[in-house]
């Protein structure tokens, strides 16, 4: 029996080692497909939609339309 543990426990531990991480990379796969269907979505979006397009590059990019006035409100320290 001590031989047996001696020769296969060394391997078995890498056995488990490999499949956490296998598991640990699914996972983080999956995250990564569901954050590309996003980003593909937007994509879509912002080529298809240009009421979209005008608030990302508002809210992002910070433009404006020639005339307004932006106004920032700064708040004090206290």
């Amino acid at each position: 029996m001590t031989l047996f543990t001696i020769i296969f426990l060394p391997g078995y531990s890498k056995y488990q080692d490999l499949r956490q991480k296998n598991r640990a990379l699914e996972e983080k796969i999956g995250t990564l497909q569901i954050s590309n269907v996003r980003l593909e979505n937007e994509i879509k979006r912002l080529h298809k939609d240009p009421a979209y397009m005008e608030k990302v590059a508002r809210d992002k990019l910070k433009i404006t339309k020639t005339g307004e006035v932006v106004y920032k409100i700064v708040e004090e320290d206290k």
